[in-house]
Formats: C-alpha cells, structure tokens, sequence
C-alpha cells in the first residue's frame, strides 16, 4: 500500500538504564548521547538514541554498536553511583511504520492520539497495542519506530497488516 509501509529493522543494540540523575548524566556522557529528562522524548546524537521511559528509566539503541562494546561503556560509565545497565538486545524487535496514513494503521489497536499536536517528532511512550505492550516512538512527521517483544511480534505485524489492507478496501 502506498500509503502505508511497515518494515521490521535490522537488530540493533539495546541497552535497559535505570539510574539517578548523576548516573544517568555520566552514562549520557560516556556513550555520546544524553539521557534526558523530559517525559517520553528520545534523544538522538549520530546513530544512537536514549528513550525516555520512566523518572529514572532509559532505553538505549545503537544503530550500528555491537552490543557488548556499548554497554560495557554504559556499565562502566557511573563509576560508584547506582545504576542498572542491562542488555536487552535480543529481547525485542524494531518495526517501522511509515507514509501518510501511518497514524491511522497504528489506532486500528492503539487508542493513543497520534495527532502530531500531541504525539510530535521525539516523542515516545509505553503503550499497548491491541494485546502486546510496546514501546511507541515518532521518528519523523509520518514515521514510527515499534518496539515489540519478539514473541509478540507476528501478532503485532498481523495487526499492521490488518490495518493497512482495511485502508484500501
């Protein structure tokens, strides 16, 4: 469909933080993006980017990192401050939802307003999606980026598919 293009990503690095503001800034830092602080926005710098989940949660992904290598930075950047890095690589997969009805596909299973009014570019949020909880983030004006566990992913994308054809029919 020409309005809609749903594509699974290459895997990519992902990396679960929880730490206080002091750790959050040191690991920031140490992998050349900043874990920021404002509610459900993604910071992105080259080819990395922190998600805002929670108060003291992050989830970073690196585009093209090896895993091991970035989160043996992140794990060593804090030094004696608390903090939780975790590598969560394989336990999701990425799929991007894109075109000028993508809105429309996604609130077939996902109640949230998608208006770019209140879901702008950066913004990113948990969320269910019809029965999978996922995490939601707007990439560009008509582009989304879907994280899904991988056990609930042919579910997911037979729902996208769903979706989409309805739009043509």
């Amino acid at each position: 469909m020409a309005d809609v293009e749903v594509a699974v990503l290459p895997d990519c690095a992902r990396i679960s933080v929880r730490a206080g503001r002091t750790g959050a800034a040191a690991i920031g830092a140490a992998i050349g993006v900043p874990l920021g602080d404002v509610p459900c926005r993604a910071n992105v710098a080259a080819d990395r980017a922190a998600l805002w989940l929670g108060p003291d949660e992050w989830l970073l992904m690196g585009l093209s990192d090896d895993a091991p290598a970035l989160i043996a930075t992140a794990g060593d950047a804090p030094g004696d401050e608390p903090a939780s890095v975790v590598d969560v690589s394989h336990r999701t997969i990425a799929v991007q939802i894109s075109g000028a009805r993508s809105e429309e596909v996604l609130n077939a299973f996902c109640a949230l307003d998608l208006d770019t009014h209140a879901f702008p570019v950066g913004m990113c949020t948990r969320t269910v999606f019809g029965k999978a909880e996922i995490v939601l983030w707007r990439t560009a004006p008509q582009t989304f980026w879907l994280e899904v566990a991988r056990s609930f992913a042919g579910f997911v994308q037979g729902c996208l598919a769903e979706a989409a054809r309805e739009l043509t029919a």
